[in-house]
């Protein structure tokens, strides 16, 4: 699978939380994800849209 670099909005990212832990998330800009260290998930990033389900998270 072929990653592309997709920007998400700073501000959105202020206010999301990984949705195990509650903690932040940083952003993968290279892999278009969203990375919870403490819960050790990727969560997907869909035309400028952050998949926050479990289901959809790869695990690190």
């Amino acid at each position: 699978m072929t990653h592309t670099s997709i920007e998400i909005d700073e501000k959105l990212l202020e206010f999301l939380v990984c949705p195990v832990t509650n903690t932040t998330l940083s952003y993968d800009r290279d892999a278009g994800e969203l990375i919870s260290k403490a819960a050790k998930l990727a969560f997907p990033i869909q035309n400028g849209i952050p998949i926050m389900l479990i289901e959809d998270a790869r695990k690190l």
